[in-house]
């Protein structure tokens, strides 16, 4: 029996010896963001293991990693984050990896960058930039290219697959311009937890009325005065739906219709993290469409 144990034992340490070696066959491309990684996932398919640092339903502007993490990110062979300010607890990380030499894929590189348009963080570059589909067609362009580079890539399939993905953008697009359109113009305005909807409003020209944290980052916190001007905007330009996101509880934006006593309705957003299995938003793709439909619903009510 013991010899038995042991001989189990052995083919299980073999077994997994030979997985280990097995997945260090193919590229090592580490992604910050789930939203992203959800892309890169897309793009790259089976073709590199693809270690997404930042899990469901989390916040990027406040997200840590681990030391395992950390050491994981010296050794990939590609790196993919957002840029832009967003992963700003990992950017210690990010910098240290670049310094080491490890290829950089920084999204916020490779688009035309929206500013925030009010708010504390006016005029400064808004990182928010997967809210509009057409924009990421520009980050899996970069995406295939910079992939095209690292050792172990088919790049003939990944051109394939690029191809692919690129074109169920296009058409979440078209889906998105054709929902938006029906609602009326003077309806087109978004209020928020904090400023995230800068590309969305600049793709399918809505308003941003404000947000509930002044700032582009949910790090900071609103004043008293913040609250008061943002409800006034509000009254005046006659909102009937507040979004709140889904990584971020929607406390303050009950705080903010209860006071001031606004008849408006709070509806869940998911903007800047997917969602576990089930969540309703585990792919990108998925979380543009229950956008899509609850803005359209929220602002024609």
């Amino acid at each position: 029996m013991r010899r038995l144990v042991l001989a189990a034992v052995g083919a299980a340490v073999a077994l997994s010896a030979c997985s280990s070696v097995s997945g260090s066959d193919r590229p090592q491309v580490v992604v910050t963001t789930n939203i992203l990684g959800d892309v890169v996932e897309q793009v790259l398919g089976d073709q590199a293991d693809v270690t997404v640092l930042m899990p469901p339903d989390s916040d990027p502007h406040s997200s840590e990693i681990s030391a395992q993490q950390a050491a994981m990110m010296g050794d990939a062979d590609l790196i993919v984050s957002s840029g832009l300010g967003l992963e700003e607890g990992l950017q210690q990380h990010l910098d240290r990896a670049e310094d080491a030499g490890v290829p950089m894929l920084v999204a916020g590189d490779e688009v035309q960058v929206v500013p925030y348009a009010s708010g504390d963080a006016e005029g400064a570059d808004d990182p928010h930039f997967w809210t509009d589909p057409a924009t990421m067609v520009d980050v899996v362009d970069a995406l295939e290219e910079k992939a095209a580079d690292v050792d172990g890539i088919d790049v003939d399939r990944l051109g394939r697959d690029a191809a692919a993905y690129r074109g169920e953008l296009t058409a979440l697009d078209a889906e998105m311009t054709t929902a938006f359109a029906a609602i009326p113009p003077e309806r087109r305005a978004l209020v928020t937890n904090h400023h995230v909807f800068g590309y969305l409003a600049d793709r399918f020209d809505f308003r941003v009325v404000g947000a509930v944290i002044p700032g582009g980052t949910t790090l900071a916190a609103p004043s008293a005065a913040d609250l008061r001007d943002l409800s006034e905007a509000i009254s005046t330009s006659g909102v009937s739906t507040i979004f709140a996101e889904s990584s971020q509880p929607d406390r303050l934006v009950q705080v903010l219709a209860d006071e001031a006593r606004l008849d408006v309705d709070v509806v869940e957003l998911f903007t800047e993290s997917l969602t576990k299995k089930g969540g309703g938003a585990e792919t990108y793709l998925d979380m543009m469409r229950a956008n899509t439909e609850r803005i359209s619903a929220g602002l024609t009510r």
